[in-house]
């Protein structure tokens, strides 16, 4: 779906300062279907390179090919943004209409898509982030949760092939983030749609098919999420922390419990301390 290939990119320096490279020389594919967890720091390169996935931003060296086109082609780039959808952190910025079925249809017909497709689609993406029941009602009046799966809606009525999500929970409490990533995992596995979750939240990569981990502009980690989870020690390297489960299990075994820390769900976090102590007392 998504290829970076060999990906530099530089911010202009502030007055005073030297420029440096927010993405070094990044090689990364993304598969169609896949659900991709970026992990990474503040300043990491993580966002950077999601702005590359639909042209917001164009490598300064490199190239990024979306289903085989090349964003630096402004010839294609309309159609780089229909395939690719994006999800920012804010979704009051993703907003433009006064009633919830309203916003979902700016991107369409922007589109130059028929009205009557138009109501299909509307309908279709609120049905999705389930909103239906609420698809007269102002923006305005919504949760944040709510509002980003509105956000989220805008993007599926352009029926992308992949969404990128950039750190699009963050703005989230609990609750909102559950239920937006419940409804992309959603869309991932009925519809098909590729994701690619940009994240600072450890526990919100559990269920992705593969974590890439950003460290100073570059891919530090790339693997499953238990292949990557597991290194705890890597990670503490790169200032990031495992998930709480992962980093329970490895407090553990660094107290003298036998135990691998590669439990990534709550339960069998729970077996594996279990089994761990049964042992122990035999």
């Amino acid at each position: 779906m998504i290829q970076a290939q060999q990906v530099t990119y530089t911010y202009p320096a502030e007055e005073g300062r030297e420029a440096k490279d927010a993405l070094r020389a990044v090689t990364l594919t993304v598969e169609r279907g896949s659900f991709v967890a970026v992990l990474g720091h503040n300043g990491s390169g993580k966002s950077t390179l999601a702005k590359h996935f639909n042209a917001v931003l164009l490598p300064a060296g490199g190239r990024v090919l979306v289903d085989g086109m090349d964003t630096a082609d402004s010839a294609v780039t309309l159609e780089i943004r229909r395939r690719v959808g994006m999800v920012f952190q804010n979704p009051d910025n993703q907003i433009v209409a006064n009633v919830v079925e309203e916003d979902a249809a700016f991107a369409p017909e922007n589109l130059g898509v028929p009205t009557e497709e138009i109501r299909r689609r509307v309908d279709d993406a609120l049905a999705a982030v389930g909103l239906s029941d609420l698809r007269r009602h102002a923006p305005h009046l919504l949760s944040g949760g709510q509002k980003q799966r509105l956000a989220i809606a805008g993007v599926i009525a352009m029926e992308p092939e992949c969404i990128v999500l950039d750190e699009a929970t963050a703005m989230l409490d609990p609750a909102g983030r559950r239920d937006v990533l419940e409804t992309v995992h959603e869309l991932n596995r009925r519809r098909g749609i590729t994701v690619v979750l940009i994240t600072h939240h450890m526990d919100e990569a559990i269920r992705a098919d593969r974590v890439v981990v950003m460290n100073e502009g570059a891919v530090a980690m790339d693997g499953t999420p238990s292949e990557v989870f597991a290194q705890v020690d890597t990670l503490h390297s790169l200032g990031l922390a495992a998930p709480d489960t992962v980093e329970l299990l490895y407090g553990l075994k660094q107290d003298g419990l036998a135990l691998t820390p590669d439990a990534l769900e709550v339960d069998a976090c729970a077996d594996a301390i279990a089994s761990a102590l049964a042992r122990k007392e035999i």
